[in-house]
């Protein structure tokens, strides 16, 4: 698209709250092999990253256009702001965490030139959700209705039967500028603005095609997450339907069709207890009732069957009536009802009778039960917020859930439950607090009162969450219902940039307040002092001079006979030579590893499989060797370099899934040095290449994508937010550039840096031991 020429469509997209999808819609809608087009997208004021992404696209699209609004101001309002900037043929609407199917751009310009520019023209799409389920519309045999010709919606008035959304058609922006159409504020306003551009219209086409995929998203939707009164201006939205109505010679024809419209409407929303629920219902069919009687067209006749029959109903506005109805019919409703009543009995079977008696006694507000790795040694984030909070909540008392096998590895000071005691089961009930890097059991109750943070353990390379569905490692072995259900309880989900933010807001799809904070655990990467590195490497027996790379790969869902190691350790060892030393760590997964330990016995290798903290053993290393462990972003932090080894990444990828491509030697997604065989990983070494300078860029551009809220204070904002009820920005995350990680190695022997040298805050050494 030239700069003289005006495109085709405006794409209007308006954004707020959408970070975990907005990449997505973007993706859909810039990789349309028609180029004929603008996206204006609408930043409206949005709380999350929605906005720096779309700046991101815009940096390297020219056109996608980003408007950003100082204040928010709803969808409709976004959506004016677009319209306003608009420069297209056509208008096109998308919501932020929808997306357009491949081609449509391609065939709404087909079907448009064949129909002569239309003012309108409508096309199909599908409902996707979470689980993988496609559902198509109801409005194809409307579009099949007038296939290939253009009609006046006032003779073909099934059109108006077309679910009522402005996302699925397009409008002639001349047409919509002439008829001085704007967005109302408040939901429902797409109701509005289709029956009345319906109404004014005279040239009318349709597109049996689906182009677009309208999410269905569990939580978070503005139809789920607005209080029950803002509901009630759908009726205000139809009375300015009417009083359009009302303003135009042919009004009248329109009135029972959308009459009919109306009250399908005040129904289908009366249907869904998320929207009306009750204490809310009496009042909302009064009103309906009186709307019904105001608005009824002279000698309308209501809808045959049970249909008519719920018209009639809610024309009375009698609560109790529709009640009778709903039994006499055994609605939809009261089979969810059902189903949940047996499912609430199944799970008062399942957990103790003592732990049901717990839960009936208050809540415990300055008790707080911590856990990591499924009752492993307290370690990794939950740790480290643990020991800020003992610094800045000294009132909350703390309880670990630990498993027996792990009972004589505790920190000092540490208060341990065992899961499935009396004294478990008795915390689960009672305390305020609840901090993990996985999931409780399935069997915890989340009572209300009760705040449960999720702090994660990793930054995601491979997939995660209900992207697993795809992927044959993982989906035959994982429930996702259950998933989310243990998802629903989180309160808080922590990130440490803004990659993680958006991926945990998708594939955890809830209701969750994010932190945008950093990781706690890596808080020690700056606070710990030359002196520490050096007592680490003598504890692990590194003598001075040597350098020390730690090898540190990540497990393999795919692989079901244990740990198999990628490579020849000791054939590296020997090439390396005598000048290095090699940390070899088994994932905490896979337990202790036979060939590993008889090779550190003979002398090849430094097993670190059993190093409590693998944060000492990245403190003490010169270099870091990793396929696609997580550590790999925690690595980053201390700016040291890193080697990507992987010898079967095309295996993983598509067993595993991936966010981005490792491989792709691109700054932002290779961290340095790449080797897909041992002696290029040797020659890696051998070169020089794995601390020269373009390696350094590449970990330079790595820091900067995920290392954006790592700055020593991670913790401590942490504690503020959950505990504390603070602001989460407390302190201000310090930028990279005025960072100093802990010195590497070869800086810090033979001199030593004095502990008051280091800023002080939390995340000391000794408090942040956690497995990779």
């Amino acid at each position: 698209m030239s700069s003289e020429m005006l495109p085709r469509f405006s794409v209007i997209i308006p954004v707020y709250g959408v970070e975990g999808y907005v990449r997505e819609c973007l993706d859909s809608v810039i990789s349309q092999s028609y180029p004929d087009f603008e996206v204006i997208a609408v930043d409206d004021r949005s709380p999350d990253n929605s906005g720096a992404i779309l700046d991101e696209f815009a940096a390297r699209d020219a056109r996608v256009r980003v408007v950003h609004h100082a204040e928010n101001g709803g969808i409709g309002a976004a959506r004016n702001t677009g319209v306003g900037q608009a420069r297209g043929d056509y208008l096109l609407f998308l919501d932020g965490d929808d997306s357009m199917r491949p081609g449509t751009l391609q065939a709404i310009a087909a079907r448009l030139a064949e129909a002569e520019d239309p003012d309108v023209l409508l096309f199909d799409h599908v409902a996707t959700y979470w689980n993988g389920k496609v559902e198509p519309s109801t409005s194809a045999p409307y579009l099949a209705g007038v296939r290939g010709r253009v009609v006046s919606p006032a003779e073909h008035q099934d059109l108006l039967r077309v679910i009522a959304v402005v996302w699925n058609r397009a409008y002639r922006r001349e047409f919509f500028a002439a008829e001085g159409f704007r967005f109302s504020d408040g939901l429902y306003e797409d109701s509005l603005m289709v029956y009345t551009s319906m109404a004014a219209a005279r040239r009318v086409a349709s597109l049996e095609y689906v182009c677009v995929e309208y999410r269905q998203r569990r939580r978070g939707s503005s139809m789920r997450s607005s209080s029950p009164r803002a509901h009630f201006v759908i009726f205000d939205q139809y009375q300015r339907i009417f009083d359009y109505l009302d303003t135009r010679p042919d009004g009248e024809v329109f009135r029972g069709i959308v009459f009919e419209r109306m009250i399908s409407h005040f129904l289908h929303t009366f249907a869904r207890g998320f929207r009306i629920p009750k204490g809310y219902r009496r009042a909302y069919l009064r009103q309906a009732a009186k709307v019904y009687g105001r608005l009824k067209p002279a000698g309308y006749r209501e809808p045959a069957g049970i249909l008519g029959l719920k018209f009639k109903v809610l024309a009375t506005g009698s609560y109790a009536a529709f009640e009778a109805l709903k039994v006499a019919n055994g609605t939809r409703e009261r089979a969810q009802r059902t189903v949940r009543r047996l499912k609430r009995f199944a799970g008062r079977r399942v957990l103790r009778a003592y732990y049901a008696l717990q839960r009936r006694l208050p809540i415990d507000e300055n008790l707080a039960v911590y856990s990591a790795y499924w009752g492993r040694t307290p370690s990794c984030n939950p740790l480290a917020v643990h020991e800020a909070a003992r610094r800045l909540a000294p009132g909350i008392r703390a309880v670990w859930a630990v498993d027996n096998k792990y009972a004589d590895s505790l920190p000092p000071g540490i208060r341990r439950i065992a899961p499935s005691t009396l004294g478990y089961w008795r915390a689960m009930a009672r305390a305020k607090y609840f901090v993990n890097n996985v999931n409780f059991p399935d069997a915890v109750v989340k009572r209300r009162g009760q705040v449960h943070l999720q702090t994660h353990h990793g930054t995601p390379l491979k997939r995660m969450g209900i992207d697993q569905r795809h992927y044959p490692a993982v989906a035959g072995s994982m429930n996702f219902d259950r998933l989310l259900g243990r998802v629903d309880r989180w309160d808080y989900s922590l990130s440490s940039n803004p990659h993680s933010t958006e991926h945990w807001a998708r594939v955890y799809p809830s209701s969750f307040e994010t932190l945008d904070a950093g990781y706690p655990r890596n808080d020690v990467y700056y606070r710990a002092t030359a002196s520490d590195v050096e007592r680490v490497r003598g504890e692990l027996g590194i003598a001075p001079g040597r350098t020390a790379v730690l090898y540190a790969p990540t497990l393999r869902d795919h692989q079901r006979d244990g740990y198999v190691p990628r490579l020849d350790l000791a054939r590296v060892a020997r090439d390396l030579g005598p000048d290095f030393v090699l940390l070899a760590r088994a994932h905490y997964s896979y337990g202790g590893d036979p060939e590993l330990t008889a090779l550190a016995a003979s002398g090849a290798v430094v097993d670190v499989s059993r190093h409590p903290s693998v944060e000492e053993l990245c403190l003490a290393s010169d270099a870091l060797v990793t396929d696609y462990s997580s550590v790999m972003f925690d690595y980053a932090n201390l700016d040291r370099p890193i080697v990507t080894y992987a010898d079967d990444w095309e295996a993983y990828r598509t067993c595993r899934g991936v966010t981005f491509d490792l491989l792709s030697g691109r700054p932002g997604e290779t961290p340095g040095v790449i080797a897909t065989t041992e002696g290029e990983l040797v020659e890696a070494f051998r070169s020089g290449a794995w601390a020269g300078g373009e390696a350094a860029k590449l970990r330079q551009a790595f820091r900067e994508r995920f290392c954006a809220w790592d700055d020593g204070f991670a913790a401590e904002r942490v504690v503020r937010r959950v505990f504390l009820g603070e602001e989460a920005t407390r302190p201000a995350v310090v930028p990279l550039e005025q960072r100093t990680p802990a010195p590497a190695p070869r800086r810090s022997e033979g001199r030593t840096v004095p502990q008051q040298s280091r800023r002080e805050g939390p995340g000391q050494l000794a408090q942040a031991r956690f497995d990779q």
